[in-house]
């Protein structure tokens, strides 16, 4: 059964302001999603896992995807948190290798996937839209290299607040909010930044002693955002 008229005109709408398909007309991403199949996954469901084929690119439509890499220790490292309207999965269909990362369904989601052959097809019919594809990629390849940094180079505690700071970029409502509120897990922050779910206890009981943070309910609350934007340095 295919996706019903309601499902297919939020598809256009978001498609309009993806980054990717923005300078298309409307019968353009139109045509991209008549060749887009529409599937929905549940809270805790993977999207794809790290080796498998890369053969479908795939826009959010609504929900948020956690994009991460898994350690033999079985850690992750968190590098991204996909939002609607946004791309992903296009790596491993650009070149046809297997998939880098791991894809999971955060939250309840609903996706558009493109077959990597319908994906090709179009950047050949359209090629205004290799340059957004460049700077997307360019985009993702600037944001892994500052991630695998800062594991490598910095202090604990300045990871953790660029890690926050970040954490809120991708909540467009927490960012806005004051004061704001981090909503993942302190183990969750731990395999954002590389580091111990004790190690991150530590730091976020020190801060809360400063006035930084409170910690209330299992939830992180910013008491003082410029305070953390000073330990974590410039951006």
């Amino acid at each position: 059964m295919g996706p019903d008229e309601k499902t297919l005109k939020e598809a256009c709408h978001l498609l309009a302001n993806c980054p990717l398909f923005v300078g298309l007309s409307p019968d353009e991403r139109g045509a991209v999603v008549a060749l887009a199949r529409i599937r929905t996954f549940t809270a805790g469901e993977t999207v794809f896992a790290i080796g498998s084929p890369g053969d479908q690119m795939m826009a959010l439509l609504s929900g948020t995807i956690r994009i991460s890499v898994p350690s033999s220790g079985g850690k992750e490292l968190l590098l991204a948190m996909i939002q609607p309207g946004e791309v992903f999965g296009e790596l491993a269909v650009l070149d046809g290798k297997e998939r880098s990362a791991d894809a999971l369904a955060e939250t309840a989601c609903t996706v558009a996937m493109l077959h990597r052959g319908d994906v090709l097809s179009f950047f050949e019919r359209n090629p205004s839209a290799w340059p957004s594809l460049v700077k997307l990629l360019c985009q993702r390849l600037r944001h892994t290299n500052q991630v695998f940094a800062e594991v490598a180079l910095l202090e604990l505690p300045v990871r953790l607040a660029k890690t926050m700071l970040r954490v809120l970029n991708w909540a467009v409502d927490s960012a806005a909010a004051e004061p704001a509120k981090i909503r993942f897990s302190q183990r969750e922050l731990a395999n954002m930044l590389g580091g111990s779910r004790e190690s991150v206890n530590k730091c976020l009981s020190n801060w809360q002693r400063t006035g930084v943070v409170r910690i209330s309910g299992g939830s992180i609350v910013i008491s003082d955002r410029r305070a953390l934007e000073n330990i974590a340095g410039p951006a």
